[in-house]
Order: structure tokens, then sequence, then C-alpha cells
């Protein structure tokens, strides 16, 4: 029993400090506010976590094992209905670590390991992204010329990296705050899908007006 109580307690720190990164972005989030949150001694925070960066890494941790094995779903996207599902869900998981790209470039001048472990990030982005396409080509969902493949997969992990920054440019009181994420998760989902309009066969084209239609009315 003693050797889970640090375990339950290290947990716990992680819990408090994720939700108050994602509520007040991390520069702005101490080891003493953090402490006091717990209702814990800073001396015990250190204890778990010496040092700030600590629990940066700890979390950004399990951000990217969770989210490498969601990437690797992509291989069973077939077509628009199976890439929305994936994006959505893409989107909820950045959602969750939120504070990783609301402050992402602060975070990666600050942090040499996120700063090459971000890379890794974009590279197992882009390539989930080209076996999607590759998917959907297959079935016909798709008709893309192999040229251009790399430059749109490039363009979708862009808009999914960076799309919760907009949200947050154009609304920063407001953006990321849990009321809103339904509404910014779709957005993205959609913006992300546009890119593939111009390379959709007719009915898959339909059925994402669909799903776009159907997102319009959830936020009316």
């Amino acid at each position: 029993m003693v050797k889970k109580a640090p375990r339950r307690t290290a947990e716990r720190i992680l819990e408090v400090t994720l939700d108050l990164f994602n509520r007040f972005g991390e520069p702005n989030v101490s080891t003493t506010l953090i402490s006091a949150e717990l209702g814990i001694s800073p001396g015990n925070l250190y204890y778990h976590y010496p040092a700030k960066d600590e629990l940066i890494n700890s979390l950004f941790d399990r951000y990217e094992q969770a989210l490498n094995e969601l990437l690797n779903a992509s291989d069973g996207v077939r077509d628009v209905e199976d890439a929305w599902f994936f994006m959505h869900t893409l989107f909820e998981l950045i959602w969750q670590y939120r504070f990783l790209y609301r402050d992402l470039n602060d975070l990666l001048s600050k942090n040499r390991r996120l700063e090459t472990h971000f890379q890794s990030v974009l590279k197992n982005k882009t390539r989930a992204v080209r076996a999607l396409l590759d998917g959907m080509s297959r079935t016909g969902a798709v008709r893309i010329d192999s040229r251009e493949v790399e430059a749109t997969a490039t363009s979708m992990v862009v808009v999914l990296t960076y799309w919760l920054s907009f949200e947050y440019v154009r609304d920063p009181r407001r953006a990321l705050e849990p009321e809103n994420a339904q509404a910014a998760l779709l957005r993205g989902a959609q913006h992300v899908l546009n890119l593939l309009v111009p390379y959709l066969e007719q009915g898959q084209r339909q059925h994402l007006l669909k799903l776009v239609g159907a997102y319009n009315i959830v936020n009316n």
C-alpha cells in the first residue's frame, strides 16, 4: 500500500497540471500555483516532479503515445465518413492537450526535448494523412495525382497543427474554454477535409457537404 500512494499523487499532480495549463496557458502557471491547487506543499510537488519541464514532458509523453495509437487508425480510412470520424477524434485528442498547441512556439523555444519530439509528431501526422489519402484513393473516394499527395498531406497537417492557434486568435478570451470545444473541433475537421474537395468523387463530395450541414446546425 505504501508504494501505491506516490503513484496516485503523481497521477493527481499531472491531472491538475494539465487542467491548469489548458485553462491559463503553460507560461502563466507556476509550480506554486499547481501545489496550491492540489493542496500540497511545493516540496511534495518537487519530490515527484523536480522541475516544471518534467511536468510538461510527462504530459507530452502521454499525448504522444495516445497520438501514435490514433494515427495508426488512418490505415482504415476508406471514405469521407471514415475521414470525418478520424479527424474529429484526432482533434478531440489535440483539444485534451490543447496547451501544447496554444503555447507551441513558446514551449519549443524553451524545451529541447519537445523541440525534437514535435518534429517526430509532424512526421507521424504526415505519414498518417498520406495513408488516409492512399486508402481513399484505393476505394475511388478520391482521385488525386501522385504528384499532389505530398503537398496536400502537408497542408492538412498544417491545419491540424495550427487550427487551435487560429481559434485562439479569433477569440482569445473564449475560444479554448470547454463550452466551445465541440464547435472548435467540428470546424477543424471541416477545414482539414475541405482541402480534399477538389479530389473527392462526386458522391463523396456531396456526403461531405451533408456532414458540414449537420455541423452548421449544431452551431446555430
